[in-house]
């Protein structure tokens, strides 16, 4: 039985990843996603979060799990039986990119092999920084993910104006304490001079 895993950061996942995953499913035995815990990089959602909006959107496929994980990713591969990494490739600069991670990897790991799929046309720009970026510029995203990970991408972000409405609020609170404190303390110097 050929096992291969798919990681990446999922923040968020994409139609572009479901490409992947679901094109990965008709051809292997069984898929693994990867969740990576701690990508260095700025993330949306936490781990748990990514692993459940993953989750969700390849419920429909028997044959993919999803598990979160830390560390090196061969090792990962290693542990859940993976013969292969799965990777997508969306334009040259993705090859560079991965030709560079998959030459380190065959050096940690020669049994572990790799299988790039080429990203389907449609899905060539698309990645999840610029969703992200997209939607917090007030862009339209709906066509570009699960609509479970757009709806929690609008939570996420009402939230996040509700926070900055709070700490506006607060921080506009604050300077009227501060402004009153100092008006007091002028009339109370004021008032030692007469």
């Amino acid at each position: 039985m050929a096992t291969v895993l798919y990681p990446g950061s999922f923040d968020p996942v994409t139609h572009g990843h479901l490409d992947i995953i679901t094109r990965a499913a008709a051809l292997f035995d069984t898929v693994v996603i990867g969740v990576y815990d701690a990508p260095p990089k700025h993330l949306l959602f936490t781990t748990d979060e990514r692993t459940k909006m993953v989750e969700h959107a390849v419920s429909h496929l028997s044959n993919v799990k999803v598990r979160p994980y830390i560390g090196l990713t061969v090792e990962f591969a290693r542990k859940v039986g993976a013969q292969a990494l799965v990777r997508g490739l969306r334009m040259s600069s993705d090859f560079e990119r991965e030709f560079e991670m998959a030459m380190m990897n065959k050096n940690l790991a020669p049994d572990v092999e790799l299988v790039s799929l080429m990203a389907s046309l449609e899905y060539q720009f698309l990645s999840s920084s610029l969703v992200k970026e997209v939607f917090s510029l007030g862009g339209y995203i709906d066509n570009l993910v699960p609509k479970h990970v757009a709806d929690a991408m609008k939570k996420k972000l009402r939230g996040v104006k509700e926070i900055g409405s709070l700490e506006k609020r607060s921080a506009q609170e604050t300077l009227k304490e501060r402004e009153k404190l100092i008006n007091q303390s002028a009339r109370g110097a004021a008032r030692k001079k007469d």
